[in-house]
């Protein structure tokens, strides 16, 4: 199968550039894989550059895990990092996405000086 880039995600999502967001659709439309980094990624370009709201990111990232052509790596652990996410916005997903990876992995406690993570299930504040 293809992959595709954080930029080509961030075409899908927001349409800025009509030419690059339809070769986007076709590269697309033929069935392509997304890297947990690509993933992340995209998520600080849509928060920091077309600045995002929580809500925003959230909406993309549901859209990204529904999408008919898409096929998220571990999506399994992507959809429970976008629930933590809903429920505790000012974590960020990409903390959520990596506690929810070495909660996968096996890898727990998942040491952070982030105070609002620690009190997270699974994690551990250094």
């Amino acid at each position: 199968m293809r992959a595709v880039d954080t930029n080509v995600l961030v075409r899908l999502i927001t349409r800025d550039d009509l030419r690059q967001a339809n070769s986007a659709d076709r590269f697309a439309e033929k069935g392509a894989w997304v890297s947990v980094l690509a993933l992340a990624e995209a998520t600080w370009v849509l928060a920091t550059v077309y600045e995002f709201s929580a809500a925003d990111l959230a909406t993309a990232l549901g859209m990204l895990l529904n999408h008919k052509d898409l096929t998220l790596e571990d999506s399994d652990v992507v959809a429970a990092a976008l629930d933590l996410f809903r429920l505790r916005p000012t974590l960020g997903f990409s903390d959520c996405l990596m506690l929810h990876l070495a909660r996968k992995a096996g890898h727990l406690p998942f040491g952070t000086f982030d105070r609002a993570l620690a009190r997270t299930a699974g994690a551990q504040k250094l």
